[in-house]
């Protein structure tokens, strides 16, 4: 199959595994959390035997993300010929999870590096075909950002993003410059949604003009599910989620809230074109981090990731605010949190 999704994070690391150990010309690889803490899956092992065997390794972690990798591991991969460069902005993060072998296969998806993360569910896409150079494009922007020297790499810096007609498609959201592909793709995708509109984020604080969009959607009659876990890895997170989930269920729009942790980041609109990225529904991911995602019409591609959703969704339970009444500390955030949302 040319293209494949990975449902969990330990299923994703092994397709990568195996990508990069097959590499034989070159490994690209933009993480937001990559640490070397991962027994059994251990990607600065191969990525330094790789480099050693000649193949041109070039490593971009985000400073924050990535911030428990062991300062003698980067010393050791860089003397294995690996580049290994760091994101390191105020108030910017670099938050795609990007590898591409050889500039022929890539992964792109939600999935980070983290022995936390091991057991979560996420959703990572393996692909081939032009979409690839698309993807080798966004990772040369941010490695020209992070000063970066390959004369190869940075020729793609350059280049127009031009695939002619095809199913499939890159996006990007890069605020600096301006390019808001993401953003400027949901508020399309969604105001031109007829039927049904599906979307999985780990976390869930919409902007205003997200929020007037699905309530738009729903007054047009569009069915309107939002999947998130129960429980996120975010205390703090879960009380926004909750917040933002009370007020738009009254509007119409259905919550399902799995018991295991989901960290995956898709939209499905009428169940003709799905995206797959690495963008949560919150202010940084629209705002200040640099983003990446596909977007595809497919048939089968579709056809899977509608699958995919609809066993997460069999596994969850419906989110009724009878069931969820306000804690003592809702109280205290509920304040905070409308002074928040009159600012996105």
């Amino acid at each position: 199959m040319r293209n494949t999704f990975y449902t969990t994070a330990e299923k994703a690391w092994g397709g990568m595994l195996t990508a990069i150990a097959s590499a034989q010309e070159s490994i690209y690889l933009e993480m937001y959390t990559l640490v070397d803490n991962t027994p059994g899956y251990d990607f600065f092992a191969l990525l330094k035997r790789k480099a050693q065997a000649g193949v041109r390794v070039k490593v971009i972690i985000d400073s924050l993300g990535s911030s428990d990798l062991k300062s003698q591991t980067v010393t050791a991969v860089r003397a294995a010929n690996v580049e290994l460069l760091l994101f390191s902005y105020w108030l910017r993060r670099t938050h795609k999870k990007i590898l591409i072998v050889d500039e022929k296969v890539a992964f792109v998806g939600g999935v980070n590096i983290h022995k936390l993360f091991r057991k979560w569910n996420d959703l990572q896409i393996r692909l081939t075909g032009p979409i690839v150079k698309g993807i080798t494009r966004s990772f040369a922007r941010t490695y020209a950002l992070c000063g970066g020297k390959d004369t190869h790499l940075l020729a793609f810096n350059g280049k127009k993003n031009i695939l002619g007609k095809t199913k499939l498609w890159i996006l990007e959201h890069w605020k600096a410059d301006g390019r808001v592909l993401l953003k400027q793709y949901y508020k399309t995708n969604i105001s031109q949604a007829q039927k049904t509109i599906t979307i999985v984020t780990p976390y869930f604080a919409p902007h205003r003009w997200l929020i007037g969009m699905l309530h738009q959607a729903v007054m047009r009659g569009v069915t309107v599910h939002i999947l998130l876990p129960e429980q996120s890895d975010h205390w703090t997170m879960d009380r926004v989620s909750y917040f933002y989930m009370e007020r738009l269920h009254k509007l119409g729009i259905i919550f399902y809230l799995s018991k295991q942790m989901n960290h995956a980041k898709t939209m499905l609109i009428d169940n003709r074109e799905g995206l797959v990225g690495s963008n949560n529904i919150d202010p940084m991911s629209f705002h200040y981090n640099i983003e990446a995602g596909v977007f595809f019409q497919d048939k089968e591609m579709v056809r899977e990731l509608k699958t995919i959703i609809e066993t997460w969704k069999g596994k969850s339970v419906v989110f009724d605010p009878a069931t969820k009444k306000p804690q003592w500390f809702d109280y205290l955030i509920s304040p905070f949190m409308r002074i928040f949302q009159s600012m996105l």
